[in-house]
């Protein structure tokens, strides 16, 4: 076989680091525990970069993934038998270690295992005494492989904020000893939730981004999707809110290639093109949303997910049951009372006549003053609301400073383009 170019081989390398490293990861810390995070990051490293070595020289393996869990596997045992103080690893393996055998490793490399620990990491980077951002920092580097730029980048940060986040929670991890086990009861309960608001969190960035150039970041929607379905897949994670979780998730993707044209142009729900819809995904969604319904609870994921499906059943925007529409957000506000929540239902309400009526409720959020001039998603809402009711000025005035306030190209191209609808209304 032809030597491969190092170039082909980088490129492969660096995928498998994102969809490997994480599961490398999680299960080299089930074995030497969360205090050697730091340890475990640097065997990860090292096993990639001797991917790159070996590969460009020889033959790049029929099972790429399996050869660098086995290399990882073996320095894991060459670091074991140099060990002479057991105690120094986790908690679950510090009798088993004594035995210094192949074995023992080897049992924590099977699917079913990484899928375990990958759950068990979660959770440990979900650890209440965290700070949200750092949770969410956390996962994104040891669960999904993401970099330090590459997180940056997703939450719209500086790397140097990010290693902060990152320094905090390592250290954290190591002065408390934390294990990588699953919570039970009511802890797990209070865990899984804040699981959840992580993955919640990261498929809205890349969902929603406000990064300048793109206003779907696929990567990050990917990710906290296949995060998701390790939570389903686990006996632990098999709960109604995780099923209502992922249900949203699918039917949101569904939509992707429909909300941006070839031109990096916005393309909103009425002026979609449903049959681009990805009808796969929906069908997901819909079994999922099932799922979702075996419980007792409804939680603001069952709720944000049947207010998607809605929009799925409709067969056009004008014939979306905005009725429905309405009963679902009164329920949702009952249980999560955030501004966003209020200007969706808002916009709802514009469906049903009663526009004059959604601006004033959406002027009376609290801090609405402070969100209007920080948040450009208010003054956009409020400019398209205005201009409906032909109030040409608070329309201008609302419109212009969304188009101050936001930094992605796309939004910026939508705003300009009803300013100058704007424009020509006052023309006619």
């Amino acid at each position: 076989m032809k030597e491969p170019e190092k170039e082909s081989v980088v490129q492969l390398v660096d995928h498998l680091f994102r969809y490997q490293s994480g599961k490398m990861i999680a299960v080299l810390t089930r074995i030497f525990g969360m205090h050697n995070l730091e340890m475990i990051e640097d065997v990860v490293q090292e096993s990639f970069l001797r991917a790159i070595h070996t590969w460009t020289f020889k033959q790049v393996p029929e099972n790429p993934a399996g050869w660098l869990m086995q290399v990882a596997r073996n320095r894991a045992i060459d670091i074991i038998r140099r060990q002479q103080h057991f105690q120094q690893y986790s908690r679950e393996l510090a009798h088993e270690l004594q035995l210094e055998t192949e074995q023992t490793i080897q049992q924590f490399f099977s699917e079913e295992e990484i899928a375990d620990s990958q759950l068990r990491m979660m959770f440990a980077c979900c650890h209440p005494a965290l700070k949200e951002e750092d949770q969410v920092a956390l996962t994104l580097k040891t669960v999904s492989g993401f970099g330090v730029t590459e997180i940056a980048h997703a939450l719209l940060t500086n790397e140097a904020v990010i290693q902060k986040r990152l320094y905090r929670a390592k250290q954290f991890l190591k002065d408390n000893r934390i294990q990588l086990d699953i919570p039970v009861g009511r802890h797990l309960t209070n865990r899984l939730n804040m699981v959840y608001t992580v993955l919640y969190l990261l498929f809205n960035e890349g969902y929603k981004s406000q990064h300048e150039n793109e206003v779907i970041r696929k990567d990050l929607c990917t990710e906290a999707m296949r995060l998701c379905l390790i939570l389903t897949e686990h006996k632990t994670g098999k709960q109604p809110a995780t099923f209502a979780l992922l249900a949203l998730m699918c039917l949101q993707a569904s939509r992707f290639e429909s909300r941006i044209n070839e031109n990096n142009e916005i393309i909103l729900l009425q002026h979609q093109d449903r049959s681009t819809w990805n009808r796969a995904l929906i069908q997901k969604g819909y079994d999922y949303l099932n799922l979702s319904s075996q419980g007792e609870v409804i939680t603001v994921y069952h709720l944000e997910s049947a207010i998607a499906a809605e929009h799925c059943l409709a067969p056009s925007f004008a014939e979306t049951n905005w009725q429905r529409m309405l009963m679902l957000y009164d329920m949702l506000l009952e249980q999560k009372r955030t501004a966003l929540v209020i200007l969706n239902r808002a916009v709802v309400l514009t469906q049903l006549n009663q526009t004059s009526v959604a601006i004033k409720e959406i002027l009376q959020i609290e801090n609405i003053d402070q969100l209007i001039n920080t948040q450009y998603i208010f003054s956009a809402v409020l400019g398209e609301l205005y201009f409906q009711l032909g109030d040409d000025h608070n329309a201008g005035k609302s419109l212009q400073q969304a188009l101050a306030l936001t930094h992605s190209q796309a939004e910026k191209k939508l705003i300009s383009g009803k300013l100058e609808a704007l424009a020509r209304t006052k023309l006619n």
